[in-house]
């Protein structure tokens, strides 16, 4: 930042933007108004001063990033925007929290409204994603852009988060902190916006740590600032706090992060620093009273100070003098990169490299038919593939990359932190290690993806899915492409007992909208799994849910997955005129359904086996397409799964039969728990007989 000034027109803006707070919280009835009329003078002045934007293209390239972690505060953010000039009305603040139609919902949506960058209000995650979009911007310059000095390449930027105490209290934001701080992302700035206020009151009541020396001790740049005087009074003092910024701006090697003290409400009569401004309007009393102190007129709503407004939209110009600058830098690069412009090109499409389809056949071709293999072991073989001809495809596990076979054969592990295990690293290598920290794993990687066009994707066992499931759901609100390499996925993984089994897993993600649950047969049915995800125009998070054990390649599966898999569900095995049971099953299971088919055979049964690897997907198929795979005419049914068996009944009707696990899982042997818990093709035969019997009776 350079020049900074600041006047009375200043002012008069930051006052307007705390009796437009206070007004659209009123009008709605409900909300939270403390926060942005105490947080107004700093996110005025972020957003004049320090963010690089340009109202007029939200979405460009060169612009900084900025997340406002506490999305209940959303105000805050919504009149910045309309002060700036993006396309956000007066009209939009006085909708806010105004129903379906509203263009300003209570927390901020993705894809909703120009200039937000990320869905915000589960507390910590802002934060966290945060991480993941300095992650994005680094990853990516070392792609495309490496070797220009720091700060002058066209895809250098920098993230600005803004966030409170719920926002630190959460342990997400510790664990992606923490990765913050060993990576050294020094083009992160957080502003901790210490009000002291929560919900229940003061919040010393729980958190009465020194935030500063655990952010010390993560690795990142700490400073504070007060707008409380010593002796008691409140000035809201943006001068000081620009040269604590501006100081926080000379460390590059570091994230930073600001604590600036504050009093919530400040400085509305009966509800500064009180936590009934927190979540609940201020009342109509209160709302007057801070007109008053403010200079306004009690009984005018929605006033718009226009020569204040007419100020602050000069940002506007310099948003676009920077955007013409960077597209100098951008057409200069294009010109020396020829090679890597295309790379970005393609990228930003969406579009899938040369060579995508032939790496997978590639890998395809070492699959036999009848050999045994872990479809955990057949995924790290088709990732490692696609990795030869996909640059931007880089991730990695919380500390499972061996187990989920997440590692990228000769990739450099992203960061600066060497060790004897990973010797070779790079502040831009595409190896990524979490640590034990899914949470923070699902977060970050949920901010790649919105900070940059690079394609991560992360890995833990499935059982532990549970520590992710906010970032996913939050994904899926989004509906961002993360890809989720879910391993150990039954009672077969053994004798790390039920712990470690996961059982209901796959029924709670099926159950979440907007995700993609796919769990391959065999190492063919895997590859085809990968293709058709890369394939799909729609984006939607998507979880590989793998086997420890080996299981066969199907012959079956050589002919038929490549177009039966992006479908959801196919006819592995068929038999002459009708059949007389229809047995479904995935995953490990298939093997069972195809054994128990065949046994049916040989006594005169006539059984279609159905392969169903993702239900999301046979659930997009046309009516007719699945009729043809699941006649209603057949009302003989079994699903066999190693899992319970919820989400089975909408396709086996009332006379149907669930082979399924409705316990927690056992000690012992994999494949001896299988048996026990009677997932085998001696209950796929016993089961059909009896669907087949009550379909007659």
């Amino acid at each position: 930042m350079t020049d900074f000034t600041w006047s009375q027109l200043d002012e008069r803006a930051v006052k307007m933007a705390k009796a437009l707070s206070a007004d659209a919280v009123e009008k709605a009835g409900s909300g939270h108004p403390g926060s942005p009329i105490s947080l107004a003078p700093i996110a005025y002045t972020l957003y004049q001063h320090y963010i690089k934007h340009d109202p007029k293209d939200p979405q460009w390239a060169g612009r900084d990033r900025f997340i406002l972690s506490g999305g209940h505060a959303s105000l805050t953010q919504y009149v910045q925007l309309y002060f700036s000039g993006y396309d956000l009305s007066l009209d939009d603040l006085k909708h806010f929290r105004g129903g379906a139609d509203t263009r300003t919902p209570g927390h901020p949506e993705y894809g909703l409204t120009p200039g937000i960058e990320m869905t915000t209000g589960p507390l910590g995650q802002g934060l966290a994603s945060a991480v993941g979009f300095a992650y994005g911007q680094r990853f990516e310059r070392g792609l495309l852009d490496p070797e220009s000095p720091a700060g002058q390449s066209p895809f250098d930027h920098k993230v600005w988060v803004i966030c409170g105490e719920g926002d630190v209290q959460e342990g997400v934001a510790s664990e992606a902190s923490s990765l913050a701080g060993n990576q050294g992302l020094g083009n992160l700035t957080v502003i901790f916006d210490a009000n002291r206020i929560q919900i229940e009151g003061d919040s010393n009541l729980t958190f009465d740590e020194d935030i500063l020396k655990r952010y010390e001790a993560y690795g990142w740049y700490t400073d504070e600032f007060s707008f409380i005087q010593p002796d008691g009074s409140y000035k809201e003092d943006v001068e000081g706090l620009v040269k604590v910024l501006d100081k926080a701006a000379q460390v590059t090697d570091r994230p930073k992060f600001i604590k600036v003290d504050t009093l919530i409400a400040w400085p509305t009569p009966g509800k500064t620093n009180d936590e009934s401004s927190h979540g609940s309007a201020l009342g109509a009393e209160a709302v007057a009273g801070l007109k008053k102190e403010l200079g306004y007129d009690p009984e005018v709503n929605f006033y718009v100070d226009k020569e204040a407004l007419d100020h602050a939209r000069q940002v506007a110009d310099r948003g676009q003098q920077a955007h013409a600058e960077w597209n100098q830098r951008f057409e200069s690069w294009k010109q020396s990169n020829p090679d890597k412009a295309a790379l970005y090109e393609r990228m930003k499409a969406g579009k899938l490299p040369e060579g995508f389809d032939q790496a997978i056949d590639k890998v395809r071709e070492g699959f036999e038919a009848g050999s045994k293999v872990a479809t955990r072991k057949a995924s790290g073989a088709v990732l490692n593939g696609i990795a030869e001809v996909m640059p931007e495809l880089w991730g990695g596990s919380a500390d499972l990359g061996g187990s989920n076979n997440t590692n990228i054969k000769g990739a450099k592990s992203f960061g600066p932190v060497s060790t004897r295990t990973w010797p070779d690293v790079s502040p831009y290598g595409r190896q990524l290690h979490f640590g034990v920290r899914e949470f923070a794993m699902g977060a970050i990687t949920n901010g790649i993806l919105l900070g940059s066009d690079t394609r991560p994707f992360n890995g833990t066992f499935f059982q532990f899915s549970d520590y992710e499931r906010p970032s996913v759901r939050l994904a899926a609100i989004m509906k961002l492409p993360n890809l989720y390499v879910w391993t150990h996925d039954s009672v077969a993984l053994g004798e790390d007992g039920p712990t470690h089994q996961p059982i209901e897993h796959l029924t709670a993600f099926r159950a979440m909208p907007q995700v993609n649950v796919v769990r391959p047969a065999d190492a063919i049915e895997t590859a085809e799994a990968y293709r058709a995800f890369f394939d799909r125009e729609e984006t939607l998070p998507t979880a590989m849910v793998l086997t420890r054990q080996g299981v066969p390649t199907l012959a079956e599966t050589a002919a038929k997955a490549k177009d039966g898999v992006r479908k959801g569900g196919y006819i592995l095995v068929d038999t002459e005129g009708t059949a007389d049971v229809i047995i479904m099953a995935t995953g490990s299971e298939v093997q069972w359904a195809v054994e128990g088919a065949k046994t049916l055979a040989g006594q005169g049964i006539k059984a279609r086996v159905v392969s169903m690897p993702s239900m999301e997907w046979f659930e997009e198929q046309d009516a007719a397409y699945r009729e043809s795979v699941l006649p209603k005419a057949v009302k003989a049914r079994v699903s066999i799964e190693a899992g319970i068996a919820m989400p089975w009944y909408k396709y086996l009707g009332d006379k149907g039969k669930a082979i399924s696990i409705e316990q927690f899982g056992l000690q012992g042997d994999g494949s001896q728990n299988m048996i026990d818990l009677g997932i085998t093709a001696e209950h796929v035969v016993q089961a059909a007989k009896e669907s087949i019997q009550d379909t007659k009776a």
